[in-house]
């Protein structure tokens, strides 16, 4: 009797096993029949840089492995960038004579370093591979994909053909194009229409703070001078612990449950009113957004299918394509400063030749 009873459990399991690999397999079609802005393609490599995707995935195994945190990184940059002025990869450029960049604005002051160093090992790996033919904009979106599926989230293809931005946004773009993490839901919900997004992609987006951290100061309103009574009380003394003073520059982990692996817990998180920043536990208080946030909380794989829809719709925001913006030999500098650059360098070598 145990005996039968061991044999239908397994059959069982290996029934579900099947059904979720059918799900998987149906959701990568469906994610190729999503519309694409003119000029990107789900194929856009496959002559010039055939190995592309998988010269980034191996890469990245390597990093995670040695610090999983910087997948939360990667993802990130995607996101201030996209959000911004489109996902041109502006966000990557260093401070020129034209001023201060996007990177030196507040909301981006938190960004790790170490993210914007991998994106650069990873250009100099595909341009060894391919010469430069690959674009910053496109080698981002691929290392948070592939941050997303290392960290135990969906894989899903991604339309490429995007070209590097000339210009950085101001301070005040980017400020404008950033919600603070104290923003409510109506907010956010009119920042996303702006740019075509709507009240699913802004629950399914945000379900990225599933991994990372967070600063005491993006919610330290929430603790003090009064406590904000969405909290779970044992959640809010454990974040006092963390920040103990209106003045403290501690982080914490933005999903209690499963910190580094990118799954659905965040959700269940805000079902318990254990979200970290406001805009994250709004979306559980508002009527707009709470059923889809229960939605998620209770059925993981459609949070991924819907995440995966969301970043690749996210991932088209006023790209550039065709003859627009251009393809960096340095991810950090426009090739315009680049060649300025090679002149001073140039130039000093020729000097210092003079006085031998």
């Amino acid at each position: 009797m145990a005996g039968a009873a061991a044999s239908f459990t397994s059959l069982l399991l290996i029934s579900s096993l099947l059904l979720a690999y059918s799900h998987v397999s149906a959701l990568g079609v469906e994610y190729s029949s999503l519309p694409l802005v003119k000029g990107l393609s789900w194929k856009y490599y496959d002559s010039s840089c055939p190995k592309l995707e998988s010269i980034i995935r191996k890469h990245l195994k390597k990093v995670f492995k040695e610090n999983i945190g910087l997948a939360a990184a990667l993802l990130r940059i995607q996101f201030h960038d996209c959000f911004v002025q489109g996902c041109d990869a502006s966000l990557l450029l260093h401070g020129s004579t034209s001023g201060p960049t996007e990177q030196d604005a507040p909301p981006n002051l938190t960004l790790r370093p170490e993210g914007f160093e991998v994106i650069n090992d990873l250009h100099q790996l595909v341009h060894d591979n391919c010469g430069s033919v690959v674009s910053c904009a496109d080698i981002t979106a691929i290392a948070a994909r592939d941050s997303v599926f290392l960290s135990g989230g969906p894989d899903y293809n991604l339309p490429l053909g995007r070209r590097d931005g000339l210009t950085f946004a101001t301070r005040d773009v980017t400020l404008a194009n950033l919600p603070a993490p104290s923003s409510n839901t109506s907010v956010l919900l009119d920042s996303l229409a702006t740019k075509n997004l709507d009240a699913t992609d802004l629950v399914a987006l945000s379900g990225g703070h599933t991994i990372g951290l967070g600063h005491c100061a993006a919610f330290i309103e929430r603790l003090y001078p009064t406590q904000d009574p969405t909290l779970e009380k044992t959640y809010a003394k454990d974040l006092k612990q963390v920040c103990p003073t209106q003045d403290s520059n501690d982080t914490t982990v933005l999903d209690i449950r499963s910190p580094n692996k990118f799954d659905n817990k965040y959700y269940v998180d805000l079902v318990n009113r254990q979200g970290l920043f406001t805009s994250d536990q709004d979306m559980y208080t508002d009527s707009r957004t709470k059923d889809i946030v229960t939605s998620f909380a209770v059925d993981e794989d459609l949070f991924f299918e819907q995440f995966a829809k969301s970043i690749i719709k996210m991932g088209q925001l006023s790209v550039l394509t065709g003859n627009k913006g251009e393809i960096r030999a340095n991810c950090s500098v426009r090739n315009s400063d680049n060649i300025k650059l090679a002149s001073m360098v140039d130039d000093d070598d020729q000097e210092s030749a003079s006085e031998l």
